[in-house]
Formats: structure tokens, sequence, C-alpha cells
């Protein structure tokens, strides 16, 4: 009976034995199809297994050369999980980043085991796929507004303000430098017309393309590496166009400086809102605003402490000369310098990392951000309480690089292409379904004000220039039929007309002609020498032997004119700066300055009511209030209501802007927002463009045309403002 009794017992431990056996090699058997089954997914070539046939037995070098058959049996402990695990253990194994004091990233292990567990996901097809994408991106976003809120807002929320802050007041100027400089330039390069309004249209044309491919790039590359490689592209080209001397060369060279800048306010703007937590995003992001209000004042001081000082040039011969304009171009790149330098000891957005699947870098810099404020509000001994972080999904973009054997040029080749393809699809899903109906609204209220905006801006000081050109024309004195013999001219000639005019052995002696002209009239044995002219025109005039000496009375000066026997000698070379319009200058500067001073009431206003009222009700009511202000600009007839109504319109239009900084931000996620920001920047420019080229073909025609259409485009953005989804209080996506 016992004997029975234990035969059955070894009988059934036997069988145990061999059902354990089986299944142990069944499991094996399974895990090397299920990496077949991936290898063939991916695309990749494995030898890591034999034939099916002899899966269990694989040769081995010995130590002579020779091979002999292993048995995989024999090496295989029954608590073994599989050959790509043998020898180590799980409990034991040390975290990668546990020597930093990194929190083991729990997410991603278990997304790791889900996928060991479930046999890849290869199956599942791009919708699925990007569902869960999005499901981790709205987690991640819960988890991440929580965190900001233990970091806390203090001292590196500020200091990061103070940094990006320079960043947006270098765009700031560069809005404003050839505006200021064209004056002089158009002088000293000798510019037609259809050059200095190229010059003028060129910097918008250039951040238009930056916005463009800036915010692009920010998406996939990071905020914080792409924003040095803007504003280093601005400040070396904003240096090189200070020395230049060449029309074509300086054009090129603030094209450049343009697609540089271009990428700062969609970086900027999406960078800061990273480190913010909700109840603080819509107040800090319009307080950031006001660095571009203090650009725009640096400018206009700049050029009215610099432009006007004409001893400050100097020239290398004939050919080369660098006049007090170029000192203010020069001066107006040390914004973007300075942001760069102070760019360098900041990190980047932790957010982009982990959209990115890096958990560890994003980790480091939270515990940087907690660290600082805490220890600057007093409580160095608090420490940070989190322990994992979601990450999001990450699409597996594998490119053939051609291995080593492949030219670097060409590998850099690929890696653009590359690079370009993701930015193009990223470009593209910001006219998904999901956000195409936000997209649209939001471009028509992008356009609408940078077409009212812009072109109001600039068409106010073309405004101002031209009254100031007709208060200057009425004081013009007439001067008809005179003759003039045996007289010496040695003192400033200015605002004068001539006609019919007979002079005879006259001396023009060492002086400045200003808005002189001269018609119908003959020159007899006279003597021009160091003559230094400016809006100066001899039209269907005489010169007989006439002698012109170290002047800059060119033939394009010499309309119509014919010259007999006369000889000039020793002329001034290259095209002289415009003296008559000192005063002129001092009043454009001043103007723009009060223009950009008057942005401040309406910048902290729209700061301390952004969070309370909301952000459409902010970006409509601006917009009603500013068209109903533009309204009022067709009763300004003289110089001073005109600079009052430009103030007011100013500070009222600035809230817009803060608010729908804000409101794009606040509407795209972290993956599409430097993207979507980029392109309704970009849109913004050309706008830009549009309305400042037909706001100043009106200039001295009409005010009414340029009005009506500023007036109706605000209108037009109010009212398609409030179709727009409400922010206010939202997780950042």
């Amino acid at each position: 009976m016992e004997e029975g009794y234990r035969d059955r017992t070894a009988f059934i431990k036997g069988a145990k034995d061999i059902a354990k056996e089986v299944k142990k090699q069944a499991g094996k058997k399974v895990g090397r199809h299920m990496d077949r089954v991936s290898d063939e997914y991916s695309k990749r070539s494995y030898t890591r297994f034999e034939e099916e046939d002899d899966d269990d037995d694989y040769p081995v070098q010995a130590q002579d050369g020779s091979y002999y058959r292993s048995n995989s049996r024999a090496n295989d402990d029954e608590g073994a999980h599989s050959d790509s695990t043998e020898g180590h253990d799980e409990d034991d194994e040390i975290y990668e980043g546990e020597y930093q004091g990194i929190p083991r990233n729990d997410s991603v292990e278990k997304a790791d085991r889900q996928v060991d567990g479930v046999g890849q996901s290869q199956f599942r097809d791009m919708t699925q796929y990007e569902g869960e994408r999005r499901k981790d991106q709205e987690e991640l976003a819960q988890q991440y507004e929580t965190i900001l809120q233990e970091c806390g807002h203090g001292r590196f929320q500020w200091t990061l303000y103070f940094v990006l802050g320079l960043a947006l007041m270098a765009d700031g100027v560069e809005i404003f430098v050839v505006g200021f400089v064209l004056p002089s330039a158009e002088k000293d390069m000798c510019l037609s017309e259809p050059n200095k309004g190229m010059l003028g249209l060129i910097v918008y044309l250039g951040m238009m393309v930056g916005a463009f491919v800036w915010g692009g790039l920010a998406d996939r590359i990071g905020r914080r590496q792409t924003l040095l490689i803007s504003l280093s592209i601005n400040s070396v080209f904003a240096f090189f166009s200070s020395f230049v001397q060449g029309y074509s060369s300086f054009l090129f060279c603030r094209l450049l400086s343009g697609v540089g800048i271009g990428g700062s306010i969609p970086i900027v703007f999406s960078y800061y809102s990273e480190f913010l937590a909700q109840e603080k995003r819509g107040e800090h992001l319009s307080w950031l605003c006001m660095f571009w209000m203090i650009g725009g004042i640096y400018a206009a001081a700049m050029a009215w402490a610099i432009i006007p000082h004409y001893g400050w040039s100097f020239q290398m011969g004939s050919a080369y000369q660098f006049h007090s304009w170029r000192v203010f171009v020069l001066v107006c790149a040390f914004p973007a310098v300075a942001a760069i330098a102070a760019l360098t000891t900041m990190p980047e957005s932790p957010r982009f990392f982990l959209e990115n699947g890096k958990h560890d870098e994003a980790w480091m810099i939270l515990k940087q951000v907690h660290d600082t404020n805490m220890r600057a509000k007093g409580y160095p001994e608090r420490v940070f309480s989190v322990t994992t972080i979601k990450t999001v999904k990450q699409m597996d973009e594998l490119v053939d690089m051609g291995g080593e054997a492949t030219a670097w040029h060409q590998r850099w080749r690929i890696k653009l292409t590359n690079l370009f393809h993701q930015v193009w699809s990223n470009f593209l899903t910001v006219f998904n379904p999901e956000y195409r109906r936000i997209t649209y609204m939001m471009m028509a209220v992008w356009f609408s004000m940078s077409f009212s905006y812009y072109g109001l801006t600039v068409w106010f000081p073309d405004m101002i220039k031209y009254l100031q050109k007709q208060e200057y024309s009425s004081r013009t004195k007439v001067f008809i039929k005179e003759k003039v013999e045996h007289v010496t001219f040695n003192f400033t000639l200015e605002n004068q007309i001539h006609r019919n005019g007979e002079y005879f052995n006259n001396k023009f002696l060492n002086l400045k002609m200003k808005s002189m002209v001269f018609e119908d009239s003959m020159f007899e044995e006279c003597y021009f020498e160091d003559i230094t002219s400016s809006n100066t025109f001899f039209r269907n005039c005489t010169f007989i032997s006439t002698l012109f000496y170290n002047t800059d009375l060119f033939k394009y000066r010499l309309i119509n004119s014919k010259l007999i026997n006369s000889t000039f000698l020793h002329n001034k070379e290259g095209c002289m700066l415009d003296f008559s319009d000192e005063n002129n200058a001092y009043m454009i500067y001043f103007v723009s300055f009060l223009g950009t001073l008057a942005v401040l009431p309406g910048n902290i206003v729209s700061a301390l009511l952004m969070d309370k009222i909301g952000r459409l009700r902010m970006l409509a009511g601006s917009s009603v209030i500013s068209c109903v202000s533009c309204f009022f600009l067709s009763f300004g007839n003289s110089e001073s209501a005109m600079i009052a109504l430009l103030c007011l319109f100013g500070g009222i239009s600035i809230a817009s802007w803060n608010a729908l900084d804000v409101l794009t931000v606040e509407l795209y996620p972290s993956d599409k927002r430097t993207t979507a920001f980029g392109f309704l920047n970009a849109l913004c420019k050309l706008a830009a463009v549009l309305g400042i080229s037909i706001f100043q073909s009106f200039v001295g025609i009409t005010k009414a045309v340029p009005i009506l259409f500023a007036s109706a485009a605000l209108a037009v953005g109010s009212f398609l403002a409030l179709k727009l989804p409400e922010t206010r209080g939202q997780v950042l996506q």
C-alpha cells in the first residue's frame, strides 16, 4: 500500500516537473517568436537566434578557435527569466540616474512591461496610438500643474523673466531701427524711393520667415537652444549691418537680422509660460510684454541721443564712411547680445523634456526651480516631494544614416531633411480637425489686428512728416527774375525758390544749401567751392564757364540742365547726410518715444486684469475701444492732435496684444505651441507689410481711407475674438 502510494507520488512529481519544463521552453520559444515579429516590424536585421529546429543549441567558440555546440538547458536555472537577463537580479539592479538622486520613472517602466506583456504594440493603428499620446499629454498637463504649484513662484521665475525680457526687448528694438536710420541712410547711400520702401519692409519680411522657421524648430530641438541660435544670428548680422557700405549688403544684413529676431516672440512666450502655474500665467505673461515697450523706448532714446550728432562720424579715404546712424545700429544690437549671455545660464523647459520622454532631465530642472524658490523664501529644508513624472509616448522615427562609410555632409543632409519633414508634419497637425477651427479664427484675429496696428503706427510718423513738410513749404521764399553780379555767398541758403534768375561772376564759398531750387536760371563764370547741399536741385538751368570744386552737386541734382565749358574738380564721393531734417528728426524721435511710453498704462492695466476678467473680454473690449479711438483720428488736423491720438491708440491697443499672446499660448498643446505661435506671428508680419504698403500710399492724399481700413479691421477682429474659447482657469495643455 505504501509502495503504491510512493509510486503514485513519484509519478505526479515527475509529471509536474515535465509540465514545468515544457512551460519554460514554450515561454522561451514564444519570447523568441515575439522578438522576431518585433524585428520585422522595425526593419532591423538581427542574427541572435539560429534556425527554429536548433534554437536550444547554438555554437560557441572555444579557446582553441574551434566551435562546440552548447546545450542551453544545462545553463538555465529554474529561476532564470531569459537569456537576455542572465546574471541580473531585478531587485538588485541599480537605476541609471540613482546616483544623482533622480527617482525612477515608473511610468516608463510600466510602459516597458506593458510592451513586453502584450507582445509589442505594432499592430495598433496610428489613430489609436495618437489617442494614447493625447491621453498621456492630458495626464501630464494635470500632473505638471500640480508640480508647478509645489515649486511655487519666486526667484527662479523672476530671473527667467528678465532674461527672456531682454530677448523680447531685442525684438522691439528691431522694429524701430530701420525707421529711425532711414532719413540718414537714404542720403548716405543715395537711395531712390523704391529702395527706401524696400529697406523699410525688409525687416518685416525677415521676421516673417524667422517666426515660422524658429517656431517650428523650437518644438523639435528645444526652446532654449532655438532661441540662442536665433538671437545669435540677429546679433551677428546686426553688427555687420553697421559697417557694410553698399545698399545691397546692408539690405541683406538687415534681412538676416530680421530672420534671427523673428523667433523671439513665439519662443519667449511659450518658454516662459511653461514655468508658470495657472493662476500666475495671464498676469506674468502680460508683464513680460512690457519689455517690448522698453525696447521701443530704448531705440527712440538712442536714436535721439546718437543720430543727430553728425560729428561722431569718421571716414577712411573717400570710399568708407562711418556716420552716426551706424553707431546707432551698433548700439541697437546690445539687447540681443545681453540676452544671449544671460540665456546660457538658464535651463531648458522641463515641459519640453517631458513631451520628448526625457524624464530625468525634466525632474532635475523642476527640482532646481523648487530649491531656488524655497531658498529665496527662507525654506531651504523643504524637500521636493515629486518622485515620478508622466512622460508622453514617443514615435519611433528610424532614419537610415548610411553608416560610417557615408560622408559627413551626406549625414548632415539626411539629418536636416528629416528635421524638415518633422517640422512640416508638426505644422500640418495645427490644421487637423481638432484644431482647425481655432487656427482659422486665430489667423483672422492676428491678421486684422496686425494690419490695423502696424499700418497706423507707420502711417502716423509719415503723416506727421507730411504735416511738417506742409508747414515748412508754407514758409518758402520765392525769387523771380533776379539778377546778381559779383557777389560772394558764404552763408546758409535755405528754403528758397529762384526762377528765371541770372547770376554772373558770383562765388558760392563754404556754405550749406538746404531745400534750394533753381529753375530756368543761368550761371555764367560762377565759382562753387566746398558746398554741402540737401534737397537742392537745379532744373532747366544753364552753366557757362562755371567751376565746381569739392562740392556734392552731383549730376542727379542737375535736372535737364546744360553745361557749357564747365568743370567739376574733386567732387565729394557718395551721398552726404541730409542736414535739413535735423529738427524734424528730433521731432520724429520724440513722437516715437511718447507713443511707446503711452503703452505703459495699458500694459499695467492688462496685466492686473488679465486673470480677473478673462482673455476674451480683454481682447474684444480693447479692440472695440481701439476702433473708436482710431475713428477720432479723422478729426486730428494739427500735429499735436495727431500725437495725442497716437498715444491714446497705442495705450489702448496694447491690451489686445497682451491678451492675444496669452490666448495663443494657452490654446495649443505643448508639442505644437511654438509651431502654431510662430505661424500666427509670421502671418502677423505679412499683414504688417500689407498694412504699411497700403496706408503709406495714401499719405498726402486722404486720411479717410487708412482710418476706415483700420477701424473696419479692428471691428472684425473684436467680433471674431468673441468666438474663440476662453482659456482662463484652464490647465496648460
